[in-house]
């Protein structure tokens, strides 16, 4: 890919507002917290910021849920604060996403709640249907939500059902009706003029329902997806957003989740200019057995395989290891317990080293880690967690399997305080009571300890990032798988008449240096020391040139 254009050149940063930084004490991160940040990120060699949700909400999703996209929720700040991050994070080079969220609104949004009443115009914006059975009191179709359950809800106000794909105070959009695309091209207009460079835009893949059939997918879970995953009215829509909100505006960018989707997809998403790049879940699934709730340990051939698939498959990746949804990366693909600053910076090296864009969730730099202890559903500040409970209850199964089964698919562990120090509520605030508690591995994973620490996990991502941002072969290069067996993973990146060898040994134990990696001269390394070509170490990585 021969464009140069921001997203290639640089890594992208995800920050958690809520769990960022606190300014002002009241144990909620907040916008200008955020602003507090900003010469950290820019010295990590970050260039592009994304905000997970900010609008006005009542946050039983936190954030995902949108009451109003033309605000900002009270507990981040308000408008004028995000103008002021703009003018802040250009000043240093860095330029901001935020996340659109478009399938749904919340239930509190004004035109949800103008929406019950058939006579409003704002009906036609959601899934309003007459249910089945003799008095209409069962729903429309058989489909399931993706939070578990069904993925409709009686409103006794007007007799009728509305669709949710995700939490009963998540209505889906009716993007068949074009007054949607309007109110949703406004809202990008609006950012997109005040500065933002682009969004990462949820669940973008599912927006467009081509019918209401029944489904067939798994009673449990996302049954009906057949309807409404990746169709062509999808496409359509994206490509008439970029046309009518990017094509005249020069070097933005839209970044889709896209949830099942497959290669044949992704490759038209892209060059069909719908999307510039996007996630899929394929790696994030290696280690899930039923619906997340189960675990599995992820061999290295898997591991590679599946990431291999992508960067072979497609043009452009959105490359990632972990984010607000998924568990933290070191204890699900490294070593925690024996490997834990090995694991962090070799799997950073992985994640950077791909063709296409790094993303960087706050705390991975510093190797945080999920909670020691199991999550109790009832004090667990997630939905998911929440709704996983209620189901479990109708089982037999004892309190404490179920608690720990519970504490796997809890986003709490991911979304835990940022770990600036050692100190009070880890340096995220001055209040020692916050909005969720701070997780105890600020004792040996903080950013004041590992500035200091020439050999710390945030360190070598400062160099790992300015040798991407500096490296066209990392930023713009083709992908050349190297084939290996075992623990090895190795590829080239190839651009023009350059080329770097990536070589990971992604496991605990010492295997032989490889034939085709000697003599040549390296790069970066996660080990200080440099190797004596004779044996990778545990959890070593390099980049060659």
């Amino acid at each position: 890919m021969k464009e140069n254009r921001a997203f290639q050149r640089g890594a992208v940063y995800q920050i958690y507002p809520r769990s960022f930084c606190d300014s002002n004490g009241d144990g909620i991160g907040d916008i200008p917290g955020i602003i507090s940040k900003l010469d950290y990120l820019k010295d990590l060699g970050v260039k592009i910021l994304w905000l997970s949700p900010i609008y006005k909400s009542p946050l039983f999703d936190m954030g995902y849920d949108v009451a109003d996209y033309f605000d900002i929720h009270p507990d981040y700040g308000t408008m004028e604060d995000f103008d002021n991050l703009l003018k802040e994070a250009a000043k240093r080079d860095l330029k901001i996403v935020m996340d659109l969220v478009v399938n749904h609104t919340s239930d509190e949004n004004e035109w949800f709640i103008q929406s019950k009443d058939p006579k409003s115009p704002y009906h036609a914006y959601y899934y309003w249907r007459k249910g089945k059975g003799k008095n209409g009191e069962l729903p429309p179709n058989n489909w399931t939500s993706q939070f578990t359950g069904p993925a409709w809800t009686y409103e006794p106000s007007n007799g009728m059902w509305y669709l949710h794909l995700f939490s009963k105070k998540q209505p889906d959009l009716d993007w068949h009706n074009p007054k949607v695309l309007e109110e949703v091209e406004k809202v990008i207009n609006f950012y997109l003029d005040k500065g933002v460079y682009g969004f990462r835009c949820d669940v973008i893949n599912q927006i467009y329902k081509d019918s209401l059939e029944d489904g067939k997918g798994h009673a449990q879970s996302g049954r009906g997806s057949e309807h409404y995953l990746m169709t062509e009215g999808n496409h359509r829509i994206l490509r008439q957003i970029h046309d009518d909100c990017f094509a005249h505006r020069g070097d933005r960018v839209m970044i889709g989740e896209t949830f099942n989707v497959d290669p044949e997809n992704g490759r038209r998403f892209l060059e069909n200019k719908e999307l510039d790049m996007f996630f899929h879940f394929d790696l994030m699934n290696l280690d899930k057995a039923l619906f997340g709730i189960l675990t599995k340990k992820v061999k290295t051939t898997k591991f590679k395989e599946t990431a291999f698939k992508w960067q072979k498959g497609v043009s452009w990746n959105a490359n990632y290891l972990e984010n607000h949804d998924q568990l933290r990366s070191i204890p699900r693909f490294g070593d925690e317990e024996h490997y834990w600053k090995e694991s962090g910076k070799c799997l950073g090296l992985f994640n950077v080293a791909l063709k296409g864009t790094p993303f960087i969730f706050e705390g991975q730099e510093i190797g945080m880690v999920n909670f020691k202890d199991i999550r109790d559903p009832e004090k667990s500040r997630d939905c998911v967690a929440w709704m996983v409970s209620d189901i479990m209850k109708k089982y037999p199964i004892p309190k404490g399997l179920k608690k720990k089964l519970i504490s796997r698919v809890d986003r709490d562990h991911e979304r835990a305080p940022m770990q600036w120090n050692n100190g009070v509520s880890a340096g995220f605030s001055s209040n020692s009571s916050t909005w969720i508690e701070v997780n105890e591995s600020k004792s040996f994973a903080n950013v004041e300890d590992e500035l200091k620490d020439p050999d710390s996990i945030l360190n070598f991502y400062r160099k790992l990032l300015r040798l991407h941002q500096n490296c066209d072969p990392l930023c713009l290069g083709e992908f050349e798988e190297i084939p290996t067996k075992g623990n090895l993973i190795a590829f080239k990146r190839i651009y023009e008449y350059q080329e770097v060898v990536v070589v990971i040994n992604l496991g605990k134990k010492e295997i032989p240096y490889p034939e085709f990696a000697k003599g040549k001269e390296c790069l970066i390394n996660t080990y200080l020391d440099p190797s004596k070509e004779k044996k990778l170490r545990p959890y070593e990585a390099l980049i060659l040139k």
